[in-house]
């Protein structure tokens, strides 16, 4: 058996076992997760791990999060094919990857420069350009381009930051974890006209969310 063909296997073992069996359940989303080769987001000495039920690291103090709560994510902001997506913390570009899949454009922030570069070169040699990379501060959003039909934070944050509410187009959803430094909760934000649905998802424990309307940097 190649390589290939082995992550091919790991990841449909991934959709069936950690994915489907744990509720999700979006045809589109699972297609995504079975299409996006994992393994080439992660650094070389975790990369026999890379389609385990866990947060890796990636290095800058990051982690790539569990695949289940990377699908999780992407079904809760209930993507339609023409969508605009900005996604706070792109990481090793996986999610961004996932979620290229799913919206017509993706607009991906992330603060540390390296990460970013790195990402930059795997989405573009995996063929993903509807992505779009900056480097700056998360919390801030990115207003040129909005509004958006949905954003995703990976990260966690104490309060919604007031700049990305501010960039969720009608009717759009805003999915984040809210909480302290060592737990949070991930919840989804529906803002259409003056009113703003709350839905809390799930307990996750994400990094902090560092930015001018985050946390404040150790």
């Amino acid at each position: 058996m190649s390589g290939q063909e082995a992550y091919r296997r790991q990841r449909r073992r991934m959709v069936e076992q950690q994915l489907k069996r744990r509720g999700i359940a979006d045809p589109r989303v699972l297609a995504a997760m079975a299409r996006v080769p994992r393994h080439v987001f992660v650094p070389k000495a975790v990369k026999p791990m890379a389609y385990a039920d866990a947060a890796l690291p990636i290095g800058y103090g990051q982690s790539i999060s569990q695949p289940y709560i990377v699908a999780l994510m992407a079904e809760a902001a209930q993507i339609d094919a023409e969508d605009r997506v900005l996604e706070i913390g792109t990481g090793s570009g996986y999610g961004a990857a996932v979620l290229a899949c799913l919206a017509k454009e993706v607009y991906s922030i992330e603060r540390q420069r390296a990460l970013l570069e790195e990402a930059q070169e795997r989405l573009a040699a995996l063929g993903f350009h509807n992505v779009h990379l900056t480097c700056g501060d998360g919390t801030v959003g990115w207003p040129e381009h909005a509004p958006y039909d949905a954003i995703l934070v990976t990260a966690a944050a104490p309060g919604v930051p007031a700049p990305l509410a501010h960039q969720v187009a009608e009717g759009g959803r805003l999915v984040i974890p809210i909480g302290t430094r060592s737990s949070q909760t991930l919840m989804r934000f529906t803002y259409r006209g003056d009113h703003v649905k709350e839905e809390a998802l799930v307990e996750v424990r994400f990094v902090p969310l560092i930015g001018a309307h985050g946390f404040v940097e150790d």
